[in-house]
């Protein structure tokens, strides 16, 4: 090897140790390229039996408005989420599914929606924005602090959010469906963040609690602030805590 070829081998070993090969990203279902902290929260285990029938909890399904200044256990944070998207059936037994099949439904099993966790007022979870892992029923931190205030700025100044222990947050990867069901894929994604929604509605009436559903909200103000990756789009906002009889 001559002295040239030498040099520009060790130049090239150089490069790649201090500047690694980059991905093309995150893989699905896995945490997203966010910058910042990886702080990570397991969640207690969801439970799949409750006192509350489900007519019941329809009965008294009403968007709430107005909540206590009480914090919310890790346990009802947890239930809540896996309400919204967790796992009921893991990947082993259907190859190809993105973590397991869902506690909502999604067309062609392909889980375009991303749901992330505003955190207040939780307890044994530091406030920040989260982002809900369903395969693992975790929560990885994207940006710590305080935010509620920010958030309920983005969203027309809308107190619920401000004053609501947590606030979980649907975004959607349109991609991930219609790169299958060409355009009329979007149509898919938006019933699917319906169900997914309605899971939350009902599940805290089942807890006690209570939620409001969210649409009115600038997305690039709420993109920004909860660093969302280019190709997501946020949907829907649903503050969650004890709430006031009004």
């Amino acid at each position: 090897m001559t002295g040239l070829k030498r040099k520009a081998l060790v130049l090239c070993l150089v490069f790649f140790a201090v500047f690694p090969a980059c991905g093309g990203g995150a893989s699905e279902g896995g945490p997203p390229a966010h910058e910042g902290a990886q702080l990570t929260h397991v969640l207690p285990p969801p439970q799949t039996d409750g006192s509350m029938s489900v007519e019941r909890a329809l009965a008294g399904r009403r968007s709430r408005r107005h909540f206590q200044d009480r914090a919310l256990s890790a346990q009802q944070l947890s239930q809540i989420l896996w309400a919204a998207y967790g796992v009921t059936l893991p990947a082993p037994n259907h190859p190809g599914l993105r973590g397991g099949l869902r506690t909502a439904p999604s067309a062609g099993a392909l889980y375009p929606l991303e749901i992330y966790v505003i955190v207040g007022n939780v307890q044994g979870i530091e406030p920040g924005v989260y982002r809900y892992i369903s395969g693992e029923h975790t929560l990885v931190q994207i940006a710590s602090g305080d935010l509620r205030a920010q958030l309920s700025d983005a969203a027309l100044g809308q107190r619920m959010i401000r004053d609501a222990p947590a606030t979980v947050l649907f975004s959607a990867v349109f991609g991930r469906t219609t790169g299958r069901y060409g355009q009329r894929g979007r149509r898919y994604v938006y019933m699917e963040v319906g169900h997914s929604a309605q899971n939350v509605y009902l599940q805290a009436q089942a807890l006690g609690l209570g939620t409001c559903a969210i649409g009115a909200f600038s997305d690039a103000r709420v993109r920004r602030l909860l660093q969302i990756p280019a190709d997501e789009d946020p949907l829907y906002i649903m503050p969650v805590g004890y709430f006031y009889d009004r």
